[in-house]
């Protein structure tokens, strides 16, 4: 077969094809420009048109053309993170909260993550979830509590730790039998992130946090609590190392039991410990490691810091990757297979959460959901109405450069290739479908960060996923 190479669209044809795809009103055509007429095969597996030889980051990064060239330099990915806290209003800039914070503001911040239920929920049993602890769980937020003034306070998550939209572990479903998708899940912290703690629940075991990206209930237990200077200052201390591999350990310590085998997931910022290099932490040699400084928690919940080792032969950077098309690929890979975990449950990643990690190694902020990823004013986009044609679609999919965002609703996916012309997208997914031969739909049950052709997968036999793309994001430009 043919191999067509990558190409980079330049900005200015990037920017014509926004009012282009405006314009379109070209009927669906039979055949979808640019994509192979040969059926894609369905090997054993029953991912469509999948390969062992595309498993390979290499294989990808030989396609695509200038894979090496760096697409925004350090500093303009700073420049752009520090407009995404200015314009994306799903974004929270911890520096810049008052000193104290009323109570509507905060009792805003609560109401505003998650309603009360109003629909039936069932556990991880099956079993209807009763009203009467549905309404003592929301009960347990203590509202009334909320004082008509309080200091703002800071601190840093210890580990990583689950952000829920209700102070409580229960996880409930939407229909009996599910057990995936956690209603009351919505996202996570990792080691080092800082958060402004405002208010506890009633039993005291959990803290409403405001992180940058998000505001939920956290465990009380995985917030160490500090001054403002200690907490937000940490992210910026150097030398650092960043995690770049999907999720390291440190090694493990009997001495320092709060930081054995801690996992640092991809994108993790942590500075270097000021100890000396020849003298034993935690009981072992540090030479064959980086020692790292991590937040620790007191018995009285105060923030602290201690060493821990990593090893050097774990995939950590002196900085952030540079961002250029071959990282895109390589990072994202690193989770391919990994288990599909709504709002980072199951010790992974969602869909969104999987892009962030990856462009978050290369010092890349995105809000956490796709709902806010799609449409930032911070980043560079074309727009689909539901009433865009096919042909419009089919235009920037056949515009697509590595690492561009593709939004359908609900769900995110990175351009990773072509293939005989035919994209090729890596996602977390815990869906995916295809019509068969017979004109069937198969459902393959991905349940995990996969690799599959874009053109066949389907929101039902009646519609494709590119029927229903909403937007695709450059994140390599500003906009």
């Amino acid at each position: 077969m043919t191999e067509r190479p990558q190409h980079r669209m330049p900005a200015p044809a990037w920017r014509a094809l926004t009012l282009a795809l405006a314009l379109a009103c070209t009927p669906a055509m039979a055949l979808d420009r640019g994509i192979a007429s040969t059926p894609l095969t369905v090997p054993l597996s029953g991912v469509i048109g999948m390969q062992d030889a595309y498993f390979a980051p290499e294989f990808w990064i030989a396609r695509t053309q200038a894979p090496d060239q760096v697409l925004m330099t350090p500093a303009a990915i700073q420049a752009r993170n520090v407009r995404l806290l200015q314009l994306d209003d799903s974004m929270h800039d911890l520096a810049a909260l008052p000193v104290t914070l009323d109570r509507a503001r905060v009792a805003g911040w609560i109401d505003g993550l998650a309603s009360p239920p109003s629909k039936p929920l069932w556990d991880e049993a099956g079993k209807p979830v009763a009203k009467a602890i549905l309404d003592a769980i929301v009960a347990s937020r203590a509202m009334d509590t909320i004082p008509a003034s309080q200091p703002t306070r800071f601190g840093i998550a210890v580990q990583r730790t689950a952000l829920r939209a209700f102070p409580t572990d229960l996880r409930v479903f939407n229909r009996q039998g599910e057990t995936d998708i956690d209603r009351f899940q919505e996202s996570a912290l990792f080691p080092g992130d800082p958060v402004a703690i405002v208010h506890a629940s009633r039993d005291a075991k959990w803290l409403f946090v405001i992180s940058a990206r998000y505001a939920a209930w956290v465990a009380a237990d995985a917030i160490a609590e500090g001054d403002r200077a200690s907490a937000l200052g940490y992210a910026t201390r150097a030398p650092h190392r960043i995690v770049t591999g999907a999720k390291p350990r440190t090694v493990f310590t009997r001495e320092e039991p709060r930081l054995s085998e801690l996992q640092l997931d991809m994108g993790v910022r942590i500075p270097l410990a000021s100890v000396p290099q020849d003298k034993p932490v935690n009981g072992q040699h540090p030479y064959a490691s980086w020692i790292l400084e991590l937040p620790v928690r007191g018995a009285d919940g105060r923030l602290g810091f201690a060493p821990a080792l990593l090893q050097r032969n774990a995939d950590t950077s002196a900085d952030y990757l540079p961002l250029t098309r071959a990282n895109l690929i390589r990072q994202s890979f690193k989770f391919l297979g990994e288990r599909y975990g709504w709002g980072h449950s199951y010790n992974g990643r969602d869909c969104s959460g999987f892009v962030s990690e990856v462009y978050r190694s290369m010092g890349v902020e995105l809000p956490r959901n796709t709902s806010d990823q799609s449409v930032s004013p911070a980043f560079d986009r074309i727009h689909f109405e539901a009433d865009a044609t096919r042909a419009a679609r089919m235009a920037a999919v056949d515009a697509l450069d590595v690492g561009d965002l593709i939004y359908i609703p609900g769900h995110v996916m990175m351009f990773a290739g072509r293939i005989d012309g035919m994209p090729w997208v890596i996602h977390d997914t815990n869906g995916g479908s295809f019509l068969g031969a017979d004109g069937t739909l198969r459902a393959m049950q991905l349940n995990g960060v996969s690799l599959t052709p874009l053109v066949p997968l389907r929101f039902g036999k009646d519609h494709d996923y590119i029927d229903r793309i909403t937007n695709i994001v450059r994140m390599t430009r500003d906009p």
